[in-house]
């Protein structure tokens, strides 16, 4: 035998005895480009958008032009982006059935909506865009690399990881949200090493850039016992329910706005009217953006008790009737305002009542309590997990079958006598 077929049949042999060596090398490279592609735009995102929401709130007059700003994006949609306009939507789609790859302009007309969005005074947050953002971008490495269709699905579980994992700075629940949202009930095991991988990479580029996160902390956790058990069984209801309520409304009104308005660039014309108009009326800013400030204090201090459910409807108003951004982080604001008013009746600590919605009301709008749970536990310690476990499953529970991703599929129902409903998405139901 030549030295060459010698060198080929050791190469053989070594990659016998360790079978998982190729996929790991291949992945971790892909993964390396993942995350530095998602990281490097979450960054410039992330700073994007704390200069715009400092420059509106030192500018007021602004959100006077947001039904201006509403028709500049519906009509940049409308013209240009109608094979995009799905956003999150079209990245499940893409990974239950990859189609054509998803367009790099995906990337760049969801960051400019969303600036303007927040610039003018919409009521939205910043997953969606991370997670478009980073799919697009990432997904324009499957002809170069020319990765099959099964390849295609976990490249973009991966961006969705790193995408999600960057802009929180919370890796861990970035990769396990992308295993767990696609298809409620069921992971895709197979793609569990570059998910993880792709967001540890793309919180670490993230951070290189300077970027900044949020920080939170829960400082009173109490020993836990039946009776607390019992006030956060209690709370996880009532996160269940404001979860469900968030989800079905946004799609009802989205439904009104297409039925009553033909023409689709009006729709966020309009919408920004009565946002612009309900700022006024509340005579305040602390609905519109991301609500960063508010979140914040309703871990220290008692705020009032309608909160949630302002931020709620200016939340529906903006992203139903066209406008860019994402649900999270308004999820968030919801969650935690809502936490902070229970605590007018439920004996359990204040910051701990507004962490435990932070998590749940999101775990239960988009059926990821794992990734929730997660999150929970890198936000605000392992020290409560308990807790957090507890609402989190019990407001996923009683939030029913409702997402705010009508695409996602069912892949195992929350409890067996809705199994008729497995394989359906939530459009469908």
């Amino acid at each position: 035998m030549s030295n060459k077929g010698k060198k080929a049949s050791n190469v053989s042999g070594f990659f016998s005895k360790y079978p998982a060596l190729p996929y790991v090398l291949k992945w971790a490279f892909i993964s390396l480009l993942i995350g530095t592609l998602a990281g490097s735009a979450s960054a410039g995102f992330l700073i994007s958008l704390d200069y715009v929401t400092n420059l509106r709130e030192a500018n007021l007059w602004l959100i006077s032009l947001l039904p201006v700003a509403g028709l500049t994006v519906g009509l940049m949609y409308q013209y240009f982006g109608k094979d995009i306009e799905a956003g999150n939507n079209l990245l499940i789609e893409n990974i239950h059935e990859p189609k054509e790859t998803i367009p790099l302009k995906m990337a760049v007309f969801v960051y400019s909506g969303t600036i303007i969005t927040h610039l003018f005074g919409g009521s939205a947050g910043r997953e969606g865009t991370a997670l478009q953002m980073a799919g697009s971008l990432s997904d324009q490495l499957s002809k170069p690399l020319k990765l099959n269709k099964e390849d295609r699905k976990v490249l973009i579980i991966s961006a969705i990881a790193a995408g999600f994992g960057s802009v929180f700075g919370t890796p861990l629940a970035g990769a396990i949200f992308a295993l767990e949202f696609q298809k409620t009930g069921k992971m895709r095991y197979d793609a569990i090493f570059p998910a993880f991988f792709a967001a540890i990479l793309a919180d670490l580029v993230t951070s290189l850039w300077q970027a900044k996160h949020t920080h939170y902390s829960i400082a009173n956790i109490p020993e836990l016992n039946f009776k607390t058990v019992l006030f956060s069984i209690l709370s996880g209801i009532c996160f269940g329910i404001c979860a469900a309520a968030f989800s079905k409304s946004i799609h009802k009104v989205g439904y009104l706005f297409k039925s009553k308005i033909s023409f689709p660039a009006l729709r966020p014309f309009v919408g920004g009217i009565i946002v612009a108009v309900a700022v006024w009326l509340i005579g305040s800013t602390k609905y519109i953006g991301l609500g960063i400030p508010t979140i914040l204090a309703s871990f220290t201090e008692a705020l009032p008790y309608y909160d949630f459910a302002l931020k709620m409807a200016l939340t529906i108003l903006t992203l139903a009737a066209g406008f860019k951004g994402g649900e999270v982080t308004p999820l968030f604001f919801i969650g935690a305002t809502l936490g902070n008013a229970l605590a007018y009746f439920i004996p359990l600590p204040l910051d701990l009542l507004a962490g435990m919605g932070f998590v749940s009301v999101f775990a239960a709008a988009t059926n990821t309590p794992l990734a929730c749970l997660m999150l929970g536990i890198e936000l605000f310690g392992a020290d409560l997990a308990v807790y957090l476990a507890v609402a989190v499953i019990t407001a996923y529970l009683f939030s029913g079958h409702n997402s705010i991703y009508t695409k996602q599929i069912i892949g195992k129902t929350k409890h067996q006598n809705h199994k008729n409903q497995e394989g359906k998405n939530f459009q469908e139901l």
